[in-house]
């Protein structure tokens, strides 16, 4: 049988994406079209999550008129990077993620079992939509676009700006676009990791 080829589509490759891509700190004014953005989806769904429950949730902002939704709930120095990207993505959670449950997992009685604990359905819908918002991370970078995630906001806001029909949970935000010309040479040096030893253990 034939390997599938690692690549997909023009990606980058394993290496570029963890070592040599940074966080953004400026976007060019491209614009990222909605046919990027359902890429990015239809990749980012294929990560596991436990029990294939998928919880996350995302709204893509586009328009000023989002942007200005969001604009009070964000910190000082969070304002104008987020004002400036083409994209700005609220990573969320479903609380409600267990009634997708019969589409996803039929297995019997996995709906009942997480709606009648809210302190699992909870853990379980916040831990998987983390997931599902570092897979998105890694697809826009696959997918070429620069990256800036942002925590440094009000969820309340937010929620009750942009998700409260649907009911979702906001996790954190990433503005998304295309890098700008030569923005790497003004990045400051690539701050340290912790090695393996002080990281990681031998058990």
């Amino acid at each position: 049988m034939e390997t599938p080829s690692a690549s997909l589509d023009n990606m980058s490759s394993i290496e570029d994406i963890f070592t040599q891509c940074r966080t953004a700190r400026a976007f060019s004014e491209r614009a990222v079209e909605d046919a990027v953005l359902l890429r990015l989806y239809d990749l980012l769904k294929m990560g596991p999550t436990s029990g294939n429950c998928m919880p996350g949730r995302f709204a893509f902002v586009k328009t000023q008129e989002g942007r200005e939704k969001i604009r009070p709930a964000l910190s000082a120095g969070n304002v104008e990077l987020a004002m400036s990207a083409p994209v700005l993505a609220i990573v969320g959670y479903d609380p409600m993620f267990f009634d997708k449950l019969s589409i996803l997992n039929p297995t019997p009685g996995l709906r009942d079992w997480f709606a009648a604990d809210v302190g699992l359905s909870d853990e379980t819908a916040f831990r998987n939509g983390t997931l599902q918002g570092a897979y998105l991370i890694l697809a826009a970078r696959m997918l070429g676009l620069a990256v800036l995630p942002m925590s440094g906001f009000d969820a309340l806001t937010v929620e009750e700006e942009c998700l409260r029909q649907q009911g979702w949970r906001v996790n954190f935000l990433v503005a998304l676009g295309y890098p700008e010309q030569d923005a790497e040479e003004h990045l400051p040096p690539r701050a340290p990791r912790l090695e393996f030893k002080e990281a990681c253990l031998w058990l």
